[in-house]
């Protein structure tokens, strides 16, 4: 996985404006990739970002790239955890909750809805988008709304703007690390 991949898929959560990130990239051999994301937790976590492999397949990988201090403060909302808690996990842990989201996209051919709260949607946005089955929402961006579009709209202008002064300033020699803000 390249630097120019993350810049691109993560700029908000790297940016801090975002929980997290999930997006899959190709990968040859597992040898490599775990080196590769020991050498990424080792740059990006004096900032206070992790990188997981959450799913390994026939050559690809699913990366959750976060920041596990914002993901503990989202998951511990009455919503979220009410949403989880159906799912499962053990909402008094968010290590543990992402440990149960990999078991669970291992065990299904779908992404489990929830994982929306791990990426830092909203829980009312989540909730309507599994009560709805992904139908009859307000508007979409970055997720599928159901709550409030205008904040949603807002906020998906903001990752926008961010992805692409990232995307510049890694253009032009900007590194991951300089581009990673500590919060």
């Amino acid at each position: 996985m390249s630097d120019e991949l993350i810049v691109r898929h993560c700029a908000p959560t790297l940016a801090g404006l975002k929980t997290g990130t999930v997006f899959g990239c190709p990968y040859s051999d597992r040898k490599e990739l775990i080196l590769e994301v020991r050498s990424l937790n080792r740059r990006l976590a004096p900032k206070g970002v992790r990188v997981i492999p959450l799913r390994l397949s026939a050559g690809r990988v699913l990366l959750y790239i976060y920041r596990p201090d914002r993901l503990a403060n989202d998951l511990a909302s009455e919503d979220a955890a009410g949403i989880l808690e159906e799912y499962g996990y053990c909402v008094k842990d968010s290590g543990k909750c992402v440990v149960r989201l990999s078991r669970r996209l291992h065990e299904s051919e779908e992404f489990p809805h929830e994982i929306g709260l791990f990426l830092g949607y909203p829980a009312e946005d989540v909730r309507g988008f599994i009560e709805n089955r992904a139908g009859g929402y307000k508007c979409v961006g970055y997720w599928k709304v159901y709550g409030d579009e205008q904040n949603a709209k807002k906020q998906f202008e903001r990752y926008k703007k961010c992805t692409d002064l990232y995307c510049m300033q890694w253009e032009n020699g900007k590194s991951v690390e300089r581009l990673t803000v500590a919060v």
